[in-house]
């Protein structure tokens, strides 16, 4: 088989609400779509969602690279050679993760297609049946956050993750708020997106948090800092999460050599896509730090790929890809059965993408060819 097309789609998935984290709010999310054509008539769909915060890139970047960089390299390429592809990719151009996790995912969809099996079903096979949903509360006044999570637990939902990093003041009020409103039963994770920045304003939040058994606390200091993530979890026993610290493999090994945290989020935009997020997987359970795969607030796509990692792997313990849920209008079919997410053994990502709304979405697009 051999690779024949690579048509790129810049779009904008358009939100039902902002969505506002600590370094920047959301009024939707731009991305870039990949369809890649093959010789036997297999088509495959990938996602490239940046995150200029993280690592670098953007969405103008992102596209221009599969275009110019990427995509005429592939041309010609057998899409099933994954480690092959990756090393073609790598040996290119150095970083721009996001890129290469669009033809990741497209290639992988390409290989479910020609298979007739699921994803999850050659990186390991199934090993979840289901995943609790977490719904994710944007930074909001105290009272707002606390009943939007209200509102949420009468649909079923039985976690949160409050996104914070803002006055650590504030930010307690805010967590305090939706745990009293919520009441002691449901899960609450604290996601601070490297706001209260150093472990000195880290520690005096964690001790204000004590009371409100949190679940977790995620990435509350700047991202390459992971002595700071070290020192931070010797001192507390409310368990860490590193997030935007964790790219690849070379900040794997040195969380887990300096023992900087009890869990991490891996990303198909901030390793490389599918094949990059399982070895993180495995380096991980090598370590016994327990897994969260996580989104850039992604389409059906990039989720359903994300998916179909989270099912495979023992070590991946929660999810939160919760794109689709987020968008009033959205490309592909990723069914949700609230609470839960259940995949479905339709072969590839299982995700039909609908081309009419595709193109009423796209910014500007090209082919390679």
């Amino acid at each position: 088989m051999k690779i024949t097309a690579i048509h790129l789609y810049a779009i904008r998935l358009p939100l039902h609400v902002p969505f506002v984290i600590s370094y920047h709010s959301y009024h939707d999310i731009p991305s870039v779509i990949v369809k890649i054509e093959t010789d036997e008539g297999i088509v495959g769909y990938g996602e490239g969602v940046a995150d200029e915060h993280v690592t670098g890139e953007t969405w103008e970047s992102t596209f221009y690279i599969l275009k110019n960089t990427i995509a005429p390299l592939l041309i010609g390429a057998n899409p099933m050679n994954i480690e092959k592809l990756h090393e073609m990719m790598n040996a290119t151009i150095y970083g721009a993760p996001t890129a290469k996790a669009a033809i990741d995912i497209a290639c992988f969809d390409i290989i479910g297609k020609k298979l007739g099996q699921p994803v999850y079903q050659f990186i390991g096979g199934r090993y979840h049946d289901e995943f609790p949903i977490t719904h994710v509360l944007s930074i909001a006044e105290p009272e707002q956050m606390a009943e939007e999570a209200a509102s949420m637990v009468k649909k079923g939902y039985r976690s949160f993750k409050i996104k914070v990093g803002t006055n650590v003041h504030k930010d307690v009020e805010r967590i305090k708020a939706v745990r009293e409103r919520v009441g002691d039963d449901i899960a609450i994770r604290v996601d601070v997106n490297q706001g209260w920045k150093n472990s000195a304003t880290t520690l005096v939040a964690l001790r204000s948090l004590r009371p409100f058994n949190i679940d977790w606390v995620e990435q509350p200091v700047v991202a390459d800092d992971i002595d700071a993530m070290a020192y931070i979890k010797s001192k507390t026993d409310i368990p860490m999460m590193i997030d935007e610290g964790l790219r690849g493999p070379r900040e794997m090994r040195q969380i887990i050599q300096k023992n900087a945290a009890d869990k991490v989020n891996i990303k198909l935009m901030k390793c490389g896509g599918i094949y990059p997020a399982v070895k993180l997987a495995h380096q991980a359970e090598l370590a016994g730090i327990e897994c969260q795969i996580g989104s850039m607030v992604e389409s059906s796509v990039a989720s359903s790929a994300g998916f179909h990692v989270a099912f495979s792997k023992k070590i991946v313990t929660s999810v939160e890809l919760t794109g689709p849920l987020k968008f009033s209008k959205d490309i592909g079919n990723l069914h949700y059965d609230i609470p839960y997410i259940r995949l479905t053994e339709k072969p590839g990502l299982g995700v039909d993408v609908n081309e009419d709304i595709l193109d009423e979405l796209t910014v500007f697009q090209d082919v390679v060819r």
